[in-house]
């Protein structure tokens, strides 16, 4: 017998698992966390709450495997020659993600949830990972051609860009666009370049 909350590939029970978790990513998108129920998911869906509760068992635990698929998808890597160009799509990336309703839900609901649900906050911890192995290549890639000093930390590079894009989702509310991805990128590259997020004392100092 299958675990609560799995699903078997086709069939009834994978098109009713198909129905929820986007009904609960609709939710997200329209209402806060903690106004979300069990109920108004079942009910967006067109499934008695009952079937619900007995597959899942917990708002928890339905939101986390909902937003498992969908905060699982990858942001490509782009690779021009230049670490100017590369963070600056790297960036706009991020921000039409976070200018979509969903993207914006998906996100808000990983932070949120994050704060009151172990599941959701495994789930946020992947997340980042996933965004600091972008960051990592992209960097990585210009310390070898010479365009950021030797020694940039990836993590605190990618704070220092993304933090504008997401302080606008999160704190002011205020749309997040290609211009605030644009600043956040040049800002970071500014920064970079200028040693600031240098961890090692084997850089020859600022890059060119």
């Amino acid at each position: 017998m299958a675990a609560p909350g799995t699903v078997r590939p086709g069939g009834r029970t994978a098109r009713i698992a198909e129905s929820v978790f986007a009904a609960a990513i609709d939710e997200l998108a329209e209402r806060d966390f903690a106004d979300i129920s069990i109920e108004s998911i079942a009910e967006r869906a067109g499934v008695h709450k009952t079937t619900v509760y007995r597959r899942w068992g917990s708002k928890p635990e339905l939101i986390s495997q909902a937003l498992a698929g969908a905060a699982g998808t990858h942001i490509q890597v782009p690779d021009t020659g230049s670490v100017d160009t590369d963070l600056r799509a790297l960036a706009r990336a991020v921000q039409a993600v976070l200018s979509s309703a969903q993207g914006a839900a998906i996100t808000t609901g990983l932070i949120i949830g994050g704060l009151s649900s172990p599941e959701i906050a495994g789930l946020m911890r992947q997340f980042w990972a996933g965004r600091l192995e972008a960051i990592s290549m992209i960097v990585e890639r210009a310390v070898g051609r010479g365009q950021l000093p030797a020694g940039t930390d990836p993590a605190a590079f990618m704070h220092a860009m993304s933090a504008p894009l997401y302080y606008r989702l999160l704190v002011t509310r205020e749309p997040v666009t290609e211009a605030d991805a644009d600043l956040g990128a040049a800002a970071a590259l500014a920064a970079a370049r200028a040693g600031v997020f240098r961890t090692s004392s084997d850089s020859p100092g600022p890059a060119r």
